[in-house]
């Protein structure tokens, strides 16, 4: 029996996105056998991260720094802004490099079973920062859930008046997918969202 220190360490670990109570078992016993470097860098890294983390007050991203720097970044196209439901949908959006503008991240997405309204997420903060001037489109990024498209098509209602324009990602087949394998939203998506070839 491991001691009670290191049960609440395996414990935390099993509570981790990806990790089990056996996976986070196998990482606890890798940190103790290299408990002077390993273990000992990570409850640093981990102490450096929890006080210095802060929440951007423009954009709602997570960093060390307010404004974080993706909004401190004058290379960024201020002009447009992308509307991801939460702060790990911006991430994999930026590290994919493929939009330079800037983010807003909502804080989660409608769902009237989870008791989650308009009021509850970063609607109005959002309204605030367009109707302050200076973004001509507007991206939203919401996933391809219903609870994503409910909130994608509020926001584009809240929108419609303004003088901007209103973009969504596309949906439908993934690269390499194969059509037998893929679900009936998915290939209904990529139908609807058919294009002329070039």
């Amino acid at each position: 029996m491991a001691s009670q220190e290191i049960e609440t360490l395996t414990a935390a670990l099993s509570r981790l996105p990806g990790l089990g109570p056996r996976s986070a078992r196998r990482a606890v016993l890798w940190l103790i056998k290299r408990r002077e470097t390993a273990l000992v860098q990570l409850v640093d890294a981990l102490e450096s991260v929890r006080a210095a983390l802060v929440e951007c007050g423009v954009c709602g991203n997570v960093d060390t720094t307010n404004p974080c720097g993706i909004c401190a970044d004058p290379r960024r196209d201020a002009r447009s802004l992308c509307v991801v439901e939460e702060v790990a949908d911006l991430w994999a959006l930026d590290r994919a490099r493929l939009f330079t503008g800037k983010y807003h991240v909502l804080g989660g997405r409608l769902s009237a079973l989870d008791g989650v309204r308009p009021e509850d997420l970063a609607i109005d903060t959002l309204l605030r920062r367009i109707g302050d001037g200076g973004i001509d489109e507007v991206v939203l990024a919401m996933n391809a859930t219903l609870e994503g498209q409910t909130t994608a098509h509020y926001i584009a209602e809240r929108l419609e008046s303004l003088p901007i324009r209103v973009t969504q990602l596309a949906h439908g087949l993934p690269v390499g997918g194969e059509l037998d394998y893929l679900d009936e939203g998915t290939l209904a998506q990529a139908i609807r969202a058919r294009r002329p070839v070039s």
